[in-house]
């Protein structure tokens, strides 16, 4: 099926990546998140007072995290617009665009906007008060990190997941490495040029502001916390866990930032796209859950979902984006799919790029996009895993917009 709703082409954006503890470390992500779209706004010209819908993701508490949309709108520009708040760890980015879809297709908005933030550095501290505990004294949780490493449904690590996936279908360290080489060479890609496939959608060199947003207190080239490594680099790493097979180097590493799209009814999305010739359709959605602690595999049956609702099969799609914590995510994606892996994540993915988790999937499909126009259009398809052994995915379609 296709979206009444599409991205009007243009309108949509991202921050660098900053590796964790880095540049962007000490930034308040959902104030940060309006300071860049306030700005990114005004370079195309679009008034926030044109907004009737909001959807903020987010999956890292922050202060004042309550008032969520609403609030982020407010700081836009946009006090008129309001909506939910969503929190799907790294699935959060399409949810956030089917959510913002699902309110166009109802026709209860006809521009919205779909924001999404995280700050995995200097994560919360949490207290959880507990009146029955010895002596009234409650529980507490590092939410990043615990997070990270503990599932409490499978009482698992996400490297265990990763683990599980590499056993079952016999990858080893080698081809896992192999494809670390192959993902770093792709966003060298977009880099080259003076970064001019980044510049696409992102504002660079991008000044990053003093945490009161008054001031810039450093200039990021591009991504930062990026790895380059080398076969033997690689090869004379040992993995994680004992027995296991995966690396520091053939996962991600954890970041912060912002992606925005903005999504719109057919006639606003000509009215704002920055060439009116170009139309960007959603044409399915997929959400899947598999077997418990078998995350980097969802993406599978998650993208199945997606082109059988889009009416298509994986051999009609163009250009395909996969959010990639593990390089065997992209491994088991290919050998059930049938794609060729040299083939995914064109221009860089999060293996590389970094993960913060509700931002991801978004620059993910943007990058898509652009991927798309390049090409001269098609069908592309994101999938991205996410915890709970999850994933969702999304299919669009680039084509020219009928006279």
């Amino acid at each position: 099926m296709a979206y009444l709703a599409e991205i009007p082409y243009g309108c949509y954006w991202s921050t660098p990546f900053a590796k964790w503890m880095g540049s962007l470390a000490r930034l308040h992500s959902i104030e940060f998140a309006a300071h860049v779209a306030k700005a990114e706004l005004a370079r195309r010209d679009i008034p926030a007072g044109m907004f009737d819908f909001g959807v903020l993701g987010t999956s890292v508490p922050q202060k004042h995290c309550f008032y969520g949309a609403p609030w982020l709108m407010g700081m836009i520009g946009a006090p008129q617009a309001g909506g939910p708040a969503v929190s799907q760890a790294c699935a959060t980015g399409v949810r956030c665009l089917l959510t913002a879809a699902t309110e166009i297709q109802a026709g209860l908005a006809t521009l919205a906007l779909s924001a999404t933030c995280d700050r995995t550095s200097n994560g919360p501290h949490l207290y959880y008060p507990d009146p029955g505990g010895a002596g009234g004294t409650g529980t507490a949780e590092d939410w990043v990190m615990q997070n990270f490493s503990y599932d409490p449904f499978t009482a698992k690590s996400m490297l265990a997941t990763a683990e599980n996936v590499a056993a079952r279908y016999k990858v080893d360290t080698r081809r896992q490495h192999e494809v670390v080489l192959r993902r770093e060479e792709q966003y060298a890609a977009a880099l080259a040029d003076d970064c001019a496939f980044l510049k696409r959608f992102m504002t660079l060199p991008f000044e990053v502001p003093t945490p009161n947003f008054r001031k810039t207190a450093a200039v990021m080239a591009a991504d930062e916390g990026v790895t380059r490594s080398t076969p033997e680099g690689l090869a004379a790493l040992k993995p994680v866990m004992e027995g296991g097979t995966v690396t520091f180097g053939g996962q991600t590493h954890p970041a912060d930032g912002n992606a925005c799209l903005i999504v719109a009814t057919p006639g606003k999305a000509r009215e704002l796209s920055r060439d009116p010739k170009i139309r960007v359709r959603l044409m399915g959605f997929g959400l899947e859950r598999v077997e418990p602690a078998f995350m980097p595999r969802a993406t599978v049956p998650a993208a199945k979902r997606a082109l059988e609702q889009a009416g298509i099969g994986i051999d009609k799609v163009k250009a395909v984006k996969l959010h990639n914590p593990f390089t065997v995510n992209d491994i088991v994606f290919a050998e059930e799919t049938g794609t060729k892996i040299a083939n995914l994540n064109n221009f860089g993915s999060s293996l590389v790029w970094g993960h913060p988790q509700a931002p991801m999937g978004t620059r993910s499909v943007i990058e898509l996009i652009e991927e798309l126009v390049i090409r001269g259009g098609g069908y592309g398809l994101f999938s991205g895993c996410a915890a709970g052994d999850t994933a969702m995915a999304v299919v669009i379609l680039v084509d020219e917009r009928p006279a």
